[in-house]
């Protein structure tokens, strides 16, 4: 039997926090915990656990678990927060960098954080900005290996959390990726399941230090997540 990876997993209710519990299902070389603010469906045959605690709780919980890697699926969206651009900071930047501390301070050596493409400290996009803040923060926070995943349009069906906007995006884009070549192939959609075999594939690397992946990096390590056995 394969070595087994326990990952602790947070943004469970989520399009790519969802996709990684169903990533997980038939999986012996994993062994997936949630932690959540509220209760979520847990896939039929997942063998994980899910804490739903209040984040302020959430170190005690890793403390105990002990595992191996944290995962990042956090995030809102400044229309599901009425457009108060403090409440999306609580939540993409806080809550994410808060729980990244909680983890290190447990003796978690390794995290994988979704990001988003154009992440950048200096951008003049409110968005696009607290994306890169958060990397910038992550990556002062102590871990021994660091994956920060920047994926373009994220592609999958959202069971809550309805973006419209993203939901015609997410129509076009076959067309729309096509035409996305060179130096703007990074800007691709990706789907949410790929997005979780990726983090899968990187929850099982060792090797220290800090990496970002885009499109073609993402789809290359979901290429290296082993095969289910049997």
């Amino acid at each position: 039997m394969s070595e087994v990876t326990r990952i602790a997993l947070v943004g469970a209710t989520g399009l790519v926090g969802r996709a990684v519990m169903e990533a997980c299902v038939g999986r012996e070389d994993v062994r997936l915990v949630a932690l959540s603010r509220r209760e979520a469906p847990i896939p039929k045959g997942a063998r994980m656990e899910m804490f739903v605690a209040d984040p302020a709780n959430w170190g005690d919980v890793l403390q105990d678990l002990r595992p191996e890697v944290l995962v990042s699926a956090l995030g809102t969206t400044i229309r599901k927060v009425g457009g108060d651009k403090d409440a999306f900071r609580a939540v993409d930047y806080d809550l994410v960098v808060e729980t990244a501390r909680m983890a290190h301070e447990a003796g978690v050596d390794r995290m994988i954080s979704v990001s988003s493409i154009g992440a950048d400290p200096h951008s003049d996009n409110f968005y696009l900005k607290t994306k890169g803040e958060v990397e910038k923060a992550l990556m002062k926070a102590g871990f021994k290996r660091l994956d920060i995943l920047r994926p373009g349009l994220l592609r999958g069906t959202r069971t809550a959390d309805l973006r419209p906007l993203e939901g015609l995006g997410r129509m076009a884009s076959p067309a729309m990726d096509l035409l996305l070549r060179g130096k703007y192939t990074k800007y691709r959609s990706v789907h949410a399941s790929l997005m979780a075999e990726a983090i899968l594939a990187l929850a099982m690397r060792k090797q220290q230090g800090k990496f970002v992946h885009e499109h073609e990096g993402l789809h290359r390590a979901a290429k290296l997540l082993p095969a289910l056995e049997g």
